[in-house]
């Protein structure tokens, strides 16, 4: 049995974060065919269900790099690897250190619909206010001062935007402190800025791709992918691909280097690989 895994961004969806109709059609050329696929991306659940909206994705989905595999089926959240308190707390420091506002990502799973609830202080920089502006106050995501974070809470990832150099200093820094990972990458908002996602080190989407291999019964796992987050599931792939627009790194650990994500590149490779 083949099960292919779409990371969303830079990968599935074109430079509108949108999935193409032509891609839209591929996919359910695919489900017609009873290939078996799904996502799996470093977006929240509300995020990426956002940008999916009505197009079918009927097995477990990734989110989160691996922290949350979502049940669309049973409506059932799975929560793996969460960030521990004394690692949130080597987090928040590095960023206080560099005047860096962080937004801690949480998942209420008490409430009926496991609320995306981002918790942050005062914006201290334009950027960070049109984060909050243009992209979280758009989500489904819930806002929330940072003095009112639950002493329990469970913390998916740490999210943070800023001045490249800064961010990219404070990226070596967590990446290089035992228990955590970071990725990082240039914002949309300019190449002046750059984002970046802390977790806890043993998340990422290769392990929730094992998982839903053994789920599913899976013979042979296909991914596609661009950027750091996707290399764990690189490794564990039976074929890995990465469209044209990838970092140099996922070029290299690929199968095979495809299509541009914005010319439906994935979509394109997949006609013809299984002669759609």
């Amino acid at each position: 049995m083949d099960l292919i895994f779409f990371d969303l961004d830079g990968t599935l969806l074109n430079k509108s974060s949108q999935i193409s109709s032509y891609t839209k059609d591929t996919l359910g050329l695919l489900a017609e065919n009873d290939i078996a696929y799904t996502v799996a991306t470093g977006r929240t659940m509300h995020s990426a269900q956002h940008v999916i909206q009505d197009t079918p994705f009927v097995l477990p989905h990734i989110y989160n790099n691996g922290v949350a595999i979502w049940d669309p089926t049973g409506k059932a959240l799975t929560l793996e690897n969460l960030l521990a308190p004394n690692e949130v707390n080597t987090i928040l420091s590095c960023a206080k250190e560099n005047n860096i506002t962080p937004f801690i990502n949480t998942v209420d799973l008490a409430s009926d619909n496991h609320e995306h609830v981002i918790y942050h202080s005062a914006p201290m920089h334009r950027v960070e206010r049109e984060l909050i502006d243009k992209y979280f106050s758009r989500t489904k995501a819930v806002l929330e001062s940072a003095e009112r974070l639950p002493l329990h809470a469970h913390i998916t990832n740490i999210s943070m935007i800023g001045d490249a150099k800064v961010i990219y200093e404070m990226y070596q820094q967590l990446n290089a402190t035992e228990g955590l990972i970071a990725y990082s990458g240039p914002a949309i908002e300019g190449e002046e800025y750059r984002w970046m996602d802390v977790h806890h080190k043993l998340a990422n989407k290769g392990s929730a791709v094992e998982i839903l291999k053994s789920q599913l019964g899976a013979t042979n796992i296909i991914c596609f992918g661009d950027s750091d987050n996707d290399i764990s599931m690189f490794q564990f792939a039976d074929e890995a691909y990465a469209p044209s627009n990838a970092k140099q790194m996922i070029k290299e650990a690929a199968t095979s280097v495809i299509g541009h994500h914005d010319e439906d590149g994935i979509a394109r490779f997949l006609r013809e690989r299984f002669s759609l």
